[in-house]
């Protein structure tokens, strides 16, 4: 059982920054796949980014490259999505996600993590 909380979010000019945090419960952060993902009004949801146990792999959506960036401190259980460069299209609720336990790898699919926090709603005006 795990229980994620993201907070960060805000409104910001396009341009700027953001950086997203996601608290995790329990003492086996670091065995969990990670990800976050976002999703607008009536749009489905999509992947942003993930990382692997160990912060060693990371993979980004295309629409992000470049200006988003995950990370993960084990000892804090916690990930963080540092958005730069933000543009209006990144506007959405944004939830990080866990694996299961022992599942130690990214992915891009939603339907492959067992954990979601509530989300946090970010906000990019033009």
């Amino acid at each position: 059982q795990v229980q994620l909380v993201e907070s960060g979010g805000g409104l910001v000019q396009a341009g700027g920054s953001l950086r997203l945090s996601c608290a995790a419960s329990g003492r086996t952060f670091s065995s969990h796949g990670m990800g976050w993902f976002r999703q607008a009004p009536g749009k489905e949801r999509e992947f942003v980014a993930t990382i692997n146990w160990s912060g060693g792999s990371t993979y980004y959506a295309d629409s992000v490259k470049g200006r988003f960036t995950i990370s993960r401190v084990n000892a804090k259980n916690t990930v963080y999505l540092q958005m730069n460069s933000l543009k209006p299209e990144d506007t959405a609720v944004y939830y990080c996600a866990a694996r299961a336990v022992g599942v130690a790898l990214p992915s891009i699919h939603s339907s492959e993590y067992d954990y979601w926090g509530q989300g946090t709603q970010v906000t990019v005006s033009s």
